[in-house]
């Protein structure tokens, strides 16, 4: 097994024995739920969509890294994506979940799957990365961990893309169901109600942002680009703001809108 940058091999962690066994180290449930009609109905219908939003995001030819094992179809679509004068590297915490990735992939000689820590990846700097239904499964102190990492691996001309849950719009049916569902399923959850991918990186303000929802603002797709900046050079009001811990928001869009490079204000 291929250790992280550290050249360790991590261990399971604690809280994914205490919330998540039954779904990712249980061997026999983890071949019951990694299936596509499974992941279609957790989502409601929209992993179609939301696998296109991701798969927008790159191109033939780059080297991106998956920051997790996906149950699903996602991360072969995503190699076919890429394609073979691309690179596909995956990472995951868990043997079984390692195992279960490589042989997804097998047919994919231009992938590679690695038993590491997301905090910890190694092998950047990547043209692109991606993020895709992890972040809400983390621990807060994790996910920040892992929205740095990720960003200190990218490319300076690269980016790293997110899809995970957000808050609902308030008219949302689903809203009360899904608060439900991760009060009892995903403690870890509902921190994407009330934090931005944004305010989980420590240095905010080296990145532009964007961000679309989907669904009555159930998911999200973020989208963060390394900024160029003359060393030293000041970063004007929206550093400061980022500096001293102020807020402001991502530039919005119609529900279901596409990211476009560049693209930042409040």
């Amino acid at each position: 097994m291929s250790p992280g940058a550290t050249g360790t091999v991590p261990s399971v962690p604690g809280y994914l024995r205490d919330v998540y066994e039954w779904a990712y180290l249980n061997p026999s449930n983890a071949a019951r739920l990694d299936h596509e009609q499974v992941v279609s109905v957790i989502l409601w219908g929209n992993q179609r969509r939301l696998k296109r939003a991701a798969y927008d995001e790159f191109r033939p030819g780059q080297r991106v890294l998956q920051a997790a094992h996906v149950y699903g179809d996602f991360i072969p679509g995503l190699a076919r994506r890429l394609g073979a004068k691309g690179r596909l590297e995956v990472v995951d915490i868990a043997p079984l979940q390692v195992a279960r990735c490589r042989d997804k992939l097998c047919a994919y000689p231009w992938t590679q799957v690695r038993h590491a820590d997301a905090r910890d990846p190694g092998g950047g700097p990547y043209d692109g990365i991606c993020c895709y239904f992890l972040l809400h499964e983390l621990p807060g102190v994790w996910k920040r961990a892992v929205v740095d990492a990720l960003l200190a691996n990218v490319a300076p001309a690269g980016k790293v893309v997110f899809v995970d849950y957000h808050k609902p719009r308030r008219w949302n049916p689903l809203k009360p169901v899904m608060s439900v569902v991760f009060d009892r399923f995903e403690p870890f959850a509902k921190e994407l109600w009330h934090h931005d991918v944004r305010q989980l990186a420590s240095r905010p303000a080296d990145f532009s942002w964007c961000k679309d929802t989907y669904f009555g603002g159930l998911y999200q797709k973020v989208v963060a680009r390394p900024l160029v900046a003359r060393p030293g050079a000041a970063r004007g009001w929206r550093g400061a703001l980022d500096r001293a811990g102020g807020n402001f928001a991502y530039p919005q869009r119609a529900e279901g809108g596409a990211c476009t490079a560049g693209r930042e204000g409040a």
